[in-house]
């Protein structure tokens, strides 16, 4: 049939355009990909896990604006969460939320408490420092805080490697509306090797290549993958 062809070409060219636009949506609006850089989260999120966070979980933003759109609710308590740092909001983080509004948060000798009450620590979190540092000493918030009631609107996040975590204990609390996301899943983990070329140049992206290439089997940390965030 005359002009079959070209309207079979149309119909590919939609739907290819339908896809497009479904995976941009689902990007901007559902789903949204981060590397763990630091080891602020271990062994929950370990360095170099790629993670898939859902941002419909507290309302997705609407692209180049500062305007939030409803989500499923809001963070509780033991969620893993990406936040924006509170000094630099350019600057994403993973914590995790431990505290919300009116609730009065307290660390004593390391042991988190919540209204008196002492918290259970998620079952992968750590201590890695056997010392207890006095609150009036350089860092001491680290293993002594407050008690501190958190005000309207705000959350207390802290890292589950404890003695190894830039969080609210040091820069205080998080707005509801720089918790931008939910880390759900480990889609892909690489480990972090100290023998790797470093990064010198453009000049040095040859030999970088060769060494991840030459070694991808053993740096992916192939247990990791499909791994769900608790």
């Amino acid at each position: 049939m005359p002009g079959g062809g070209a309207a079979t070409t149309l119909g590919r060219y939609k739907t290819i355009g339908w896809i497009v636009l479904i995976a941009l949506a689902t990007r901007l609006f559902v789903l949204q990909t981060y590397r763990m850089p630091s080891a602020s989260m271990e062994d929950s999120i370990l360095v170099g896990d790629y993670l898939l966070a859902f941002t419909l979980s507290y309302g997705p933003f609407i692209p180049a604006t500062n305007i939030r759109l409803p989500g499923f609710g809001s963070p509780k308590s033991g969620d893993a969460v990406v936040v924006r740092f509170p000094h630099d909001t350019e600057r994403e983080i993973l914590k995790r939320c431990m505290a919300g509004p009116g609730q009065t948060v307290e660390i004593r000798n390391k042991i988190l408490y919540l209204d008196g009450k002492r918290t259970v620590d998620p079952k992968k979190s750590k201590y890695i420092d056997p010392r207890v540092l006095p609150k009036e000493s350089p860092d001491g918030v680290r293993d002594n805080y407050g008690p501190v009631t958190i005000p309207p609107g705000h959350y207390f996040v802290i890292g589950d490697n404890r003695d190894n975590s830039d969080d609210s204990r040091f820069w205080g609390f998080v707005q509801e509306h720089d918790i931008v996301a939910k880390p759900s899943l480990v889609y892909f983990s690489w480990e972090p090797d100290p023998e790797s070329p470093v990064y010198e140049g453009p000049g040095s992206m040859p030999a970088i290549l060769a060494y991840n290439v030459a070694h991808f089997f053993q740096l992916v940390r192939w247990d990791r993958i499909g791994t769900v965030i608790e």
